[in-house]
């Protein structure tokens, strides 16, 4: 057999069958997450259908092959890093997998990008348009790696970097693709035009709110691209200023969808990209937001630390110029780092400070994109804060007991919220983590199929597998109660495991 010999599924046997040897990383993983090498092989599977990689058809065969040291092609050790993240809440790099990538990510798709407007905007435009031709088929997904800790961190702190003065072709060091034009010269964007991009940012929330990031996410994409193609062209500072604050808001969007349908890797690079543009807009509130996002994957990622230097990063920077509820929202998610670091005394006083800021918002001052933030989600917020610090502290009753009555109150303001349908979901599924931690089987049971039912009216991989490991973790500690088997059967018959569209 000749090394290289291809497979369907993207195997490659490397340096002949004889010289393999097994691969005692993966072996390590594989092991401890618990799965069988069909879960494993269905889960691959499943990804590379969302991802639009149609060529991967793998099976319990290729997993033994696998572990046994046979090389894959990608996009399948993106897939397994991705899948292992998951699993374990923190980073697995590929080569932790004992994996390597056949294919070298390009120079776009780190984070350390240049800070200057019309290298961001060609990035924004390139990248929105390998996705818009390449998603579906899966290239663009294993040419993109997480990055966390300093890797992420250092560079996103440039942000508050003064940018250098624009010369004659744009910006210092710039290539010269115009973008602004300080004369008086008239935009060809009229302001019928400009109001209406930044209306569509408005609309593409409302659906990624009511419907989840499955159903819309390839039209904000593509709404992306068209923006970022206007800023191609010589405009006005006032436009091009609030082009790249609609193209900030659109990227951002682009990022949370990926988020939520799963493409973490994806979601960080719109979410990075987001960012340079908020600069560009001088929109500091907006790059505050777009850093709680980055916040927040990092929170799913189980990086607390890098968290919660991108959530002080985002305060520093809009202490002067954000408005008081996008503070509220801001110490909120402060307060879910804290908690998951354990910082038990830092944690209160975050979610003290929330509330206290809170109680001053005023709403008529408030840009869209902070509009999600009300009164349910300041709820949602500081009750997952309590039940993660009731996680980390060894399934703490205190903790649960303390989440219990501030999660409830989330749950009632959602109900009825045809507006904000995935967080009702999300905090019917949090109802029933802190119903398993009081050991209350029956009534977790409960706010898990109310969260089915839920989820059934949105497009969402992250409700979907949220329902999924808290009915695992039902069946594993009360798999002997009527209700939780139930539920399982439920679970198998409404939200079966077919790939989500993205």
């Amino acid at each position: 057999m000749g090394a290289g010999r291809s497979t369907r599924d993207g195997g490659v046997s490397v340096g002949g069958t004889q010289d393999k040897q097994p691969n005692a990383q993966l072996n390590s993983w594989f092991v401890r997450s618990g799965w069988s090498k069909g879960e494993l092989a269905r889960q691959v599977n499943r990804r590379a259908r969302q991802m639009g990689a149609l060529h991967v058809s793998t099976d319990t065969s290729r997993v033994r092959r696998w572990l046994d040291g046979e090389q894959p092609r990608e996009p399948i050790p993106r897939i397994l890093s991705e899948l292992f993240s998951e699993r374990f809440g923190c980073v697995v790099p590929v080569e932790d997998l004992g994996l390597r990538s056949l294919h070298q990510p390009t120079a776009s798709s780190g984070v350390d990008l240049p800070w200057a407007g019309p290298q961001t905007a060609q990035l924004i435009n390139e990248f929105s348009r390998s996705d818009l031709m390449l998603g579906r088929r899966g290239f663009l997904g294993a040419s993109l790696a997480l990055a966390a800790g300093p890797a992420l961190v250092e560079p996103m702190q440039r942000w508050l970097v003064p940018t250098p003065p624009a010369g004659p072709a744009g910006h210092a060091g710039a290539a010269a693709v115009p973008s602004r034009d300080s004369g008086n010269r008239p935009s060809k964007v009229s302001e019928e035009e400009l109001a209406l991009l930044e209306s569509t940012a408005v609309m593409f929330r409302s659906w990624d709110n009511q419907c989840g990031g499955g159903l819309r996410r390839k039209a904000v994409v593509g709404q992306l691209h068209e923006v970022t193609d206007l800023l191609q062209e010589s405009h006005p500072e006032r436009v091009a200023r609030r082009l790249y604050r609609v193209t900030g808001e659109l990227a951002a969007l682009a990022g949370w969808m990926s988020y939520d349908v799963g493409l973490q890797p994806t979601a960080q690079k719109y979410l990075v990209l987001a960012l340079h543009a908020a600069k560009e807009a001088e929109d500091r509130p907006l790059g505050a937001f777009i850093l709680s996002s980055m916040s927040r994957q990092m929170i799913h990622l189980n990086r607390p630390d890098d968290a919660l230097e991108l959530i002080h990063l985002a305060q520093y920077g809009s202490r002067d110029t954000a408005t008081v509820t996008t503070q509220a929202m801001l110490y909120a998610m402060e307060a879910r780092a804290y908690a998951n670091m354990g910082q038990v005394n830092k944690c209160h006083r975050a979610v003290r400070t929330a509330e206290d800021a809170f109680t001053e918002t005023r709403p008529s001052e408030d840009p869209d994109w902070i509009s999600f933030f009300n009164e349910a989600e300041l709820h949602a917020e500081n009750a997952h804060s309590y039940r993660d610090l009731a996680y980390v502290a060894g399934r703490s009753p205190t903790y649960a007991s303390l989440a219990h009555p501030v999660m409830e109150k989330a749950v009632q303001l959602f109900e009825g919220d045809t507006d904000h349908q995935r967080a009702y979901a999300l905090n019917l599924i949090g109802m029933a983590t802190v119903h398993l931690l009081q050991k209350e089987p029956e009534q977790a049971a409960g706010s898990a199929v109310q969260a089915i039912k839920v989820a059934q009216q949105v497009r969402s991989e992250r409700v979907n597998t949220r329902i999924r490991k808290t009915a695992d973790a039902a069946l594993r500690d009360f798999g002997e109660v009527p209700a939780v088997a139930a539920l399982t059967e439920r679970l198998a018959a409404c939200l079966p495991e077919v790939a989500e569209s993205a």
